[in-house]
């Protein structure tokens, strides 16, 4: 029995884990959450087929998608992968290409069968296997991975190259894109008016209401509606604004600020980078449309030249980035002095 059974992971549990590592995106937190703690407790009472949720998350490039799925899986203990639609889409075996992705399922729990089963697996950028406002060619291989992916999705035995099966029945999957053009659709297919009461709270349900993605949207937006009917949970990620960027360098358990502080500390060196330059990285990756994927970029091609010359220098006890447009202070003697 995995730590994904254990009945302290309680939705509130699992989202205030995963505010350990991801910054923001408070909503879809509690969304992947709820989604993640149903499938897990279906799969424990074993009573009778199990009709999985299976999850949806939809967002800007680089707002935490993968990461928030990566750190899911390590909270709770179960083996996670990662596959790409895109490659799916370009090639003429999407079998063996599907087969693959449950054969690093597999490895990832140790060769464990019955553990792989119990895995995560997410699919990024299912938003470009749309048949929609694309060519008849390209519309239709699209369409042939969507059939090839509900097909597992919904559970399925795999044949797998080590002479065993794999059953995906109690497998969640978890399908991300970016989506771009969905919100025009959402906005141009439904709108729910003004109830009779005009409340702060009547007006936040609406507001809700009207972000929500429909499979109706998700239909006109392209992907067949086998497909959308097994993404039963849609979760949607937000922009990033300037302060999360800056928090996401410098708050989560593993952020790089923190990563480098510890190597610079093996040489007896306090590394401090004020918070001036987080805003500037943060605002070059505002302005590259990146999300949050440019920041350790960023990061470390400005640390990489100091990174180079303090351990040659014993002398260094200091390291002070007052800018991202300036050269590093190098505190030479008593730490501070």
């Amino acid at each position: 029995m995995t730590a994904a059974f254990d009945h302290r992971f309680k939705p509130s549990v699992i989202t205030k884990m995963l505010e350990e590592y991801v910054i923001g995106q408070e909503e879809a937190k509690r969304a992947l959450s709820v989604a993640v703690y149903a499938h897990y407790r279906k799969l424990a009472l074993r009573e009778g087929e199990i009709i999985k949720s299976n999850v949806l998350l939809v967002g800007p490039t680089g707002t935490g998608k993968t990461l928030m799925c990566s750190t899911l899986a390590r909270v709770l203990g179960v083996p996670f992968v990662t596959a790409d639609a895109t490659t799916l889409a370009q090639t003429r075996y999407v079998a063996d290409e599907i087969e693959a992705i449950l054969e690093r399922l597999l490895d990832k729990a140790g060769g464990d069968v019955n553990r792989a089963q119990h895995g995560i697996v997410f699919i990024d950028e299912v938003d470009k296997l749309r048949s929609a406002g694309v060519s008849a060619e390209r519309g239709s291989s699209a369409e042939s991975v969507q059939h090839a992916l509900l097909k597992i999705m919904e559970g399925s035995l795999v044949k797998l190259r080590r002479d065993q099966q794999i059953d995906t029945t109690r497998i969640l999957f978890v399908c991300g894109g970016t989506f771009v053009g969905l919100e025009e659709i959402i906005k141009t297919q439904h709108s729910f008016g003004v109830v009779s009461t005009s409340g702060t709270d009547s007006r936040k349900i609406i507001e809700r209401l009207n972000s929500h993605v429909k499979p109706t949207d998700l239909i006109s937006f392209g992907l067949i509606p086998e497909f959308v009917g097994r993404l039963t949970v849609v979760a949607r990620f937000g922009d990033l604004t300037r302060d999360m960027l800056v928090r996401i360098m410098t708050e989560p358990r593993q952020c790089i600020y923190k990563q480098f502080r510890e190597i610079f500390a093996v040489d007896g060196v306090d590394l401090v980078v004020e918070k001036r330059v987080f805003d500037e990285i943060a605002d070059l990756a505002i302005e590259y449309k990146t999300g949050a994927r440019s920041l350790r970029g960023l990061f470390e091609e400005m640390i990489a030249p100091a990174l180079y010359v303090v351990p040659d220098q014993p002398e260094v006890k200091r390291v002070l980035y007052r800018s991202l447009y300036e050269e590093p202070e190098f505190v030479r003697g008593a730490a501070g002095a």
